[in-house]
């Protein structure tokens, strides 16, 4: 295992060298640039730049530059100092944009996710060990509304019910008198009060699919030999069900732990947008419209670097917990 892991963290950097060159060319694809993009913005709101002004605004920002030189300068920036470079968007340090939205994007990420996964092991395991039951057929219903409704639709109705039954305020994160105030107890009840909503709705999608996941894979476990002979030495239901079956029928959700990781950075776009979330999805959404290519392609290649270390992980923890697989 320790060589398996040495050799996979020897890979990760080739593969991300290769991922920040991809993705910083890909960005700077579409015809023109940061300042085509800046200027056309402009002139929607009836404000114009001369070609001069253009220029003189390319030459400041070093979009002249060969496109191997404006890597190469900011990848050793990262590289050597830390620094992510300077958003053209937002004309500030691209580190202060993603690190002040880090924090509230984890957090909601991590317990919706923590949510799923209280509800989809325990009803995933009784739905396969009361096959055809009623509740069984219930949380069937559940499973596929959940997968069919959208995410951005079931954040509107929990919207508007939550204005017009509750008297909430929805949108954002923060009542207006706390969006710029300093951290305090009744910031944080307030920070509660608004954060059950996009919870709710990132976690109503990801159970009803895991819940038919570990259905099927529990199905699939329950009429193997082993869980015979398990009953056949005399122990109970609860003891074979939750120390065998479902250790095995868990892999699939270690194995997603790869995703489950930058999708903990980025969180649900769409959804962020709907509910006016100050999380790192929109602003990612926002820097590719402009091609902002220092603020994209750094959220692009920490995406990449947390893909595999989840990906590390996730190896890690299905070796552990089934023994049938091993690393040479």
């Amino acid at each position: 295992m320790i060589g398996f892991i040495l050799r996979r963290a020897l890979w990760a950097v080739p593969t991300l060298i290769f991922v920040s060159m991809i993705s910083f060319f890909i960005i700077q694809l579409p015809p023109g640039d940061y300042v085509t993009a800046y200027a056309a913005q402009l002139r929607h709101g009836g404000e114009y730049l001369t070609d001069f002004q253009e220029q003189a605004l390319r030459q400041q920002m070093g979009l002249n530059d060969p496109i191997l030189v404006q890597y190469w300068r900011w990848i050793s920036d990262i590289v050597l100092r830390g620094d992510f470079g300077h958003s053209l968007e937002w004309n500030a340090p691209v580190g202060t944009l993603i690190w002040d939205r880090l924090g509230l994007t984890l957090a909601i990420s991590s317990l919706s996710m923590l949510f799923t996964w209280i509800i989809a092991i325990p009803v995933g395991v009784y739905s396969a060990t009361r096959q055809y039951s009623f509740f069984d057929y219930i949380f069937t219903v559940f499973g596929f509304l959940g997968k069919g409704i959208p995410d951005f639709l079931l954040a509107l109705v929990l919207m508007w019910l939550s204005f017009v039954y509750l008297n909430l305020d929805v949108g954002g994160l923060f009542s207006l008198q706390y969006q710029t105030a300093p951290w305090s107890v009744d910031k944080v009840i307030n920070l509660l009060s608004h954060l059950w909503i996009p919870i709710v709705v990132l976690a109503t999608g990801g159970a009803a699919g895991l819940i038919r996941v570990m259905r099927a894979n529990m199905l699939d476990e329950l009429g193997k030999p082993y869980v015979e002979t398990a009953y056949a030495q005399g122990l109970s239901e609860r003891q074979v069900v939750w120390n065998y079956p479902v250790r095995v029928a868990l892999n699939p959700f270690i194995s997603t732990v790869g995703w489950a990781l930058p999708a903990l950075f980025s969180g649900d776009v769409i959804t962020a947008v709907v509910l006016n979330l100050p999380t790192t999805g929109p602003l990612l959404l926002k820097a590719l419209q402009m091609q902002d290519m220092y603020l994209a392609g750094s959220f692009i290649l920490i995406l990449s670097v947390f893909t595999v270390i989840g990906t590390l992980v996730s190896d890690v923890l299905l070796a552990w917990s089934d023994p049938r697989i091993r690393y040479a």
